[in-house]
């Protein structure tokens, strides 16, 4: 079956011409046409939220029932062997239909959205979450859907199909992390001394993330293989390093952020009784919006339950200033 809109099909919702507008006109046609995705769009405009104060800067909670499918996703091998890819393109929902990109990924509408404009982007191939030679993939899509934020995570850190290969993507002005990065840089430590790139030691809600800025981004997948490699020797039995990114486009400025994590899960997601919560944090949540499936959690978490999932899911200060140290 032909995944691609027909320029007759897109046509009605185009408002422009850059990959943005196709991208949101793609968006508008599946909203009316995938009726799975035009219930969750609406039911979005329902969802709960809330802010809480972490580290100085305002977060977002979002009660969003749907994400119950992702937050909960068993990852293990022998849950994935069992199951059919959701991701490949045999298996899409009849009604779904997307935009190509290059030759090897698709631009999907994402049913199950947190952000108002919410993308998948997967590979047109069944292959492995694994961002090693692809961050300049990464970087070009930041290029081309200017108006988002592009967001991977990794086998173990909330990709809920770790067999086959995707980024993620969301409307820029909705997490703390893109809106807030002027005043995050400032409280930030630069660790190098560069004209081509800048690198930054940040802590936005106290979690520990590293801010590559660059005008050119061959300097920036440099420097990152150059983290990714460090990172991967401290972890030589994973598939790859535990990790979120996160970028996005400020003027003409690449920016990458770089959370690396120890853990997938906190402990609160498997206790029992009062001391569940079900958050399975990934990148949208290191960005500054939690989210909660389940409408308990949302009611009852705290600033202090969110400060404490950071530290267990986040590489500690010690490992950071090593990372950092082989940076420079």
């Amino acid at each position: 079956m032909n995944r691609i809109l027909t320029e007759t099909e897109l046509l009605p919702y185009l408002m422009g011409d850059s990959t943005s507008d196709k991208a949101n006109a793609m968006l508008a046609h599946q909203w009316e046409n995938f009726p799975m995705a035009k219930g969750f769009h609406e039911a979005l405009s329902n969802v709960r939220e809330k802010s809480l104060i972490l580290n100085g800067l305002t977060v977002k909670i979002q009660f969003n029932p749907a994400r119950i499918v992702s937050s909960a996703a068993k990852v293990d091998e022998k849950s994935i062997s069992e199951r059919k890819c959701f991701l490949c393109e045999a298996n899409l929902p009849i009604e779904q239909k997307g935009l190509a990109y290059g030759k090897d990924y698709l631009m999907l509408c994402n049913p199950y959205l947190i952000f108002p404009q919410h993308l998948t982007i997967p590979h047109r191939q069944h292959t492995d979450q694994r961002i090693d030679g692809r961050i300049i993939d990464m970087l070009a899509l930041t290029k081309e859907l200017s108006d988002f934020v592009i967001f991977y995570n990794g086998p173990k850190c909330g990709a809920s199909a770790p067999d086959h290969f995707h980024f993620q993507a969301g409307n820029k002005g909705f997490i703390p992390l893109e809106i807030e990065i002027e005043r995050i840089l400032n409280e930030s430590k630069q660790i190098n001394n560069s004209d081509e790139i800048s690198l930054y030691r940040a802590k936005p809600f106290n979690a520990n993330a590293l801010i590559f800025l660059s005008n050119n981004p061959l300097q920036i997948e440099k420097s990152f293989h150059k983290a990714y490699q460090y990172l991967a020797n401290l972890s030589p039995n994973e598939p790859e390093p535990m990790m979120n990114l996160l970028s996005w486009m400020i003027d003409d400025q690449y920016c990458l952020a770089l959370f690396p994590r120890r853990l997938h899960r906190p402990a609160q997601y498997f206790a029992e009784g009062e001391g569940n919560i079900l958050l399975s944090p990934a990148s949208i949540d290191l960005a500054g919006v939690f989210i909660t499936p389940i409408e308990k959690d949302f009611d009852k978490i705290t600033a202090e339950d969110l400060q404490d999932i950071l530290n267990q899911l986040l590489i500690n200060d010690p490992t950071m200033d090593s990372l950092c140290e082989a940076l420079v």
